[in-house]
């Protein structure tokens, strides 16, 4: 009798410490930012240049929920990259921008595999508002 007494009194210990041992999800932090969703290759139809042409979105390793738009706008995408933001479903373009000699604002929202884009292109000059839609690849 004593002895079963000694494995019941071991076995609750063991029982005890293995379940202090779970995790405790009310203490998990969620660290994404939501800018992988934005990552990757789109196919752009611009309103603007009537054109359609690819883009890449890739992260800045720089800033934890900072993108770079390689071929914003239809520019070179062996040139400078457009700097923005992210935030939840919203990418905001960094504030008055220089690419290829034009000054740029604006932002979008991800919806899906889709960004719709509004954003102004300044040449000094003229103004004129875009329309973008970035489709997913």
């Amino acid at each position: 009798m004593r002895q079963s007494k000694v494995v019941l009194i071991l076995l609750v210990t063991v029982v005890s410490f293995l379940s202090g041992c779970a995790k405790d999800s009310s203490t998990t932090t969620i660290t994404s930012t939501g800018r992988d969703a934005f990552l990757g290759s789109w196919s752009v139809t611009e309103s603007h240049t009537k054109l359609t042409y690819d883009a890449t979105i890739s992260a800045d390793p720089n800033s934890a929920n900072g993108v770079l738009i390689s071929g914003f706008a239809g520019t070179v995408k062996t040139g400078p990259s457009a700097g923005a933001v992210v935030s939840g479903t919203k990418i905001t373009l960094d504030a008055d921008q220089i690419i290829e000699g034009l000054k740029y604002n604006g932002g979008g929202t991800l919806s899906g595999k889709t960004i719709n884009w509004n954003y102004t292109i300044d040449d000094g000059a003229n103004r004129i508002t875009a329309v973008a839609t970035y489709t997913k690849k």
